[in-house]
């Protein structure tokens, strides 16, 4: 692996996951570390800054909310990431669960990525079939190595 994604939302398996791929890297690896910021809690967050903007007349960048998830992920990253001796960054996804895979997948490619991780949830085959399946859609359309752990 030279550079891989790992997919990232604020949960035990997640920081588990990203310990485990710490264990996988070789001097000279790298990580993009794919934050995942759910849509509607991306909008909320731009109402609050966008009220607070009213009361004190001031007009706020939204990508503040987008500065804010990029904290929030180092924070949740760091302690994992402190011993590993491997380059990281965050990249800020903003996405729905339906949008989620198609995020990773443009994300993996625009950073020339060969290996993702990702955490799937354990789903019979006709919730698969019916409702699609996160990491189903990343397994059949990346390019390169897909290791998925489940929640």
């Amino acid at each position: 692996m030279k550079r891989g994604l790992v997919s990232l939302r604020a949960t035990e398996t997640h920081r588990d996951l990203l310990s485990e791929v710490t264990n996988w890297t070789d001097d000279g690896d790298e990580l993009v570390l794919l934050w995942h910021l759910d849509g509607a809690e991306y909008d909320a967050d731009v109402d609050t800054l966008e009220s607070v903007g009213r009361v004190e007349h001031v007009d706020y960048d939204h990508s503040a909310v987008i500065d804010g998830a990029a904290a929030d992920a180092k924070e949740f990253t760091d302690p994992v990431l402190a011993d590993a001796d491997v380059e990281a960054h965050v990249v800020v996804s903003v996405d729905s669960a339906s949008s989620r895979a198609r995020n990773v997948l443009d994300t993996a490619a625009e950073h020339d990525c060969d290996h993702a991780f990702i955490v799937g949830t354990s789903r019979s085959p006709t919730g698969k079939a019916v409702f699609g399946d996160f990491a189903q859609r990343v397994i059949l359309n990346f390019d390169g190595y897909t290791t998925v752990v489940t929640e």
